[in-house]
Order: structure tokens, then sequence, then C-alpha cells
């Protein structure tokens, strides 16, 4: 009888990459042509993504409970599965944010923020798509500094943001508001650096 093929638990990780950098690449499209009115089909559209990754890290855990040797510790490819599923989740919640608030109008900041994002996502693919070479990579470690490093561009783009927010005569709704949305497009990039950090952890631990 033929042996069932084992899962390919890298793979999985890039497919929660791949959704991550689709609703990374949506968010950047819906900010640079912003129509409040398009907002609650840019959410459904956002939603079949976000549902899509849970579906495909549902479907991982499963797998695993039944693996007898994964490539990596259990709880690691468990928590590295919810940190990349976490992106996506936290991209999505700004379009929800959006649409709750009824923003009419952009911050010029939110694009900015919105490329900072993509390019965190992106850079997460190209992390994950070596990851299966992480115990002889001469260049995950680089990727990784990367992903640090865009993290501290949001932390930049967030500060200057709220400082500018804060100055302008906006009203108390405004100030709440773009608050919040600043708060969670920062997220973002937050959670991309997560990813690199078990990432790292792994590497660590396997070295």
């Amino acid at each position: 009888m033929a042996r069932k093929k084992e899962t390919d638990y890298f793979e999985a990780f890039v497919g929660g990459v791949n959704s991550a950098c689709a609703a990374a690449d949506m968010l950047c499209t819906v900010f640079a042509h912003y129509e409040p009115e398009a907002l609650p089909g840019h959410i459904e559209a956002m939603h079949k993504i976000e549902h899509s990754a849970d579906i495909a890290k549902h479907g991982t855990m499963e797998q695993l409970v039944r693996e007898f040797l994964p490539p990596i510790d259990r709880e690691d490819i468990m928590e590295l599965s919810g940190t990349i599923d976490d992106v996506t989740d936290s991209i999505e919640d700004v379009l929800l944010r959006l649409y709750m608030f009824n923003i009419r109008t952009l911050r010029p900041e939110a694009q900015a923020f919105a490329q900072v994002i993509a390019d965190c996502c992106a850079a997460l693919k190209t992390m994950m798509e070596e990851f299966p070479n992480f115990r002889r990579s001469k260049t995950i470690h680089t990727q990784i500094v990367e992903i640090n490093g865009l993290e501290e561009q949001g932390d930049k783009l967030y500060t200057d943001a709220m400082h500018t927010l804060y100055a302008d005569a906006s009203t108390p709704v405004d100030v709440m508001a773009w608050t919040a949305l600043f708060d969670r497009l920062e997220k973002c990039c937050d959670k991309c650096e997560d990813v690199a950090d078990v990432v790292e952890r792994v590497i660590l631990k396997n070295s």
C-alpha cells in the first residue's frame, strides 16, 4: 500500500502568507481609490480572503493531530500558523473600522501605512519561502532583520501620524476614530514582526 503523503507544513505557511499579501494588496487598492460607498463590497471580498485563510489553517491543525513526526515541534507549527493568520485578521480589521467609524475621507498617512503593510507582507513571503532551508540558509536572518526594519518604519509613521492628528484642529470624533485606525494600522506591522520573531525562535531552537 502506498504511503499517505505527509503534510507540507512549510507550504501551508507560505499559503497563509499569500492570504496576508492578498489582503494587504486589497488594502492598498482601497486606500488608493477610496470610496466610502464601496466599503461593504470591499469588506465582503476581504472576508473571503480571511475565511479562506482560516479554513486552510484549521486543515493544517487537523493534519497536525494525525502527524507522527512533524518537521518542527507541534507547538511551533501551531504558533506560527496562528501568528500568520493574525496578520490577515488585523488587515481585515482596518476595513471594518473604516466602515464602523463612517470614515468619509482618508488622512494622508493612511496610504503610506498601507504600503508599509504590503511591504511587510511581501518580506514575510520571501522569508517563509526560504524557511524550509532554515538550518543552512544564508539569507533568512537578513530577511528577519528586513521585517524588523519595516516594523520600525511603521512605528515612526504611527508616531508622526498621531502627532499630526492631535496638532490639527480636528473634531473630537475625528480624533477618536483616527486614533483607533492608526492603532490598528500599526498593529498590522506588529503582527508581521510577530511572525518573524517566531521564525527566529524556531531557528534558534533547532540550531
